[in-house]
């Protein structure tokens, strides 16, 4: 299964950069996005940025993970 997370952009040069979440860092491509910039939130999938979102969806989504992380499993 393949996932793609809300990441904050933190910084980006020459098409690539490095995007954060929940304190996790990852290098990434800009390849499929170059007009994002520092401080966007952007959707990341298989280390490239694909799709810009703002802010409060970001957050949305990354609460909704959160939520998901603190659910157990019943089986």
């Amino acid at each position: 299964m393949c996932l793609a997370v809300p990441m904050k952009v933190i910084s980006c040069k020459n098409g690539m950069g490095i995007a954060e979440m929940a304190g996790v860092k990852k290098e990434i491509s800009f390849m499929m996005l170059p007009e994002a910039e520092i401080g966007d939130y952007v959707i990341v999938h298989a280390g490239f940025a694909i799709q810009k979102l703002n802010e409060e969806e970001a957050q949305k989504t990354l609460a909704l993970f959160r939520e998901m992380a603190g659910l157990e499993d019943d089986n």
